[in-house]
């Protein structure tokens, strides 16, 4: 099966142990896409599979509570460690810190998580896809620059 290079980058960045921090060096090293096709691409998944995250996130919870008593005390136990834990930082750094969270290109940042943040925090959906976008635009942005730097060196 042959697919087109800057499909295969937006369904890597759709990945989430991929997301955007391998797929924009995928596209650029790997692949020889400009530098922008493989941002923008890249972009495109990670935010794409975030809005369904939102969006899917809140029902499936919801069905799993009421459909199972483990996952419904494996929910409680969950939000209720994350919110005592982070409220205060939260509420101290307001929406930047979901914007910083997403914007961070560490494992165990991103889209994907930033998603489950927003979920967990109640943050609202139709402010919480925005944070998140902004974070994935400057996470792209590094790690763009960062794998530009690299190739530079190595050539």
């Amino acid at each position: 099966m042959n697919l087109p290079n800057e499909l295969i980058v937006l369904l890597m960045a759709m990945l989430p142990l991929t997301e955007l921090r391998a797929s924009i060096p995928y596209g650029i090293a790997v692949l020889e896409m400009s530098t922008a096709s493989a941002l923008i691409f890249s972009l495109l998944g990670n935010t794409l599979i975030s809005i369904i995250i939102i969006y899917l996130l809140p029902p499936a919870t919801k069905f799993l509570r009421r459909h199972s008593k483990l996952m419904d005390r494996f929910f409680d136990k969950l939000f209720h460690q994350t919110r005592t834990r982070h409220t205060k930082r939260m509420s101290e750094l307001g929406h930047i810190a979901l914007v910083t969270f997403v914007a961070v290109p560490l494992p165990g940042s991103g889209g994907w998580t930033g998603s489950l943040v927003a979920h967990v925090f109640g943050i609202n959906k139709k402010l919480s896809i925005p944070l998140i976008a902004l974070g994935l635009i400057i996470s792209g942005l590094i790690v763009t620059f960062g794998t530009e730097g690299i190739v530079k060196l190595l050539s």
